[in-house]
């Protein structure tokens, strides 16, 4: 699905207007989760999931079919975890 595809369902399902008015919205989401990550927060939506971050330590390893090594340093990353509602909903279908 692309995100115009995207836009078309959240103006569905939302009852927006219009498209504009249901990209402006998607495009709040994003930024405000974007932002809340940035920060270090997690958002928890309840029956939806969980988007959090964690701390990834440094890694290295081999590059293969060479005899090169590579450091990938430590960083946060994203993460989210699927709340029980779209577990179902998905495993269901």
């Amino acid at each position: 699905m692309t995100k115009a595809d995207f836009v078309e369902l959240v103006q569905k399902n939302g009852e927006f207007e219009s498209k504009a008015a249901a990209e402006r919205a998607v495009k709040a989401f994003t930024a405000s989760i974007t932002e809340a990550l940035v920060n270090k927060e997690t958002v928890s939506l309840v029956g939806f999931g969980t988007f959090s971050t964690v701390e990834v330590a440094e890694k290295s390893g081999k590059v293969p079919g060479t005899d090169k090594t590579y450091t990938k340093a430590a960083h946060t990353a994203p993460k989210f975890k699927m709340g029980k509602t779209i577990k179902d909903a998905v495993a269901g279908n």
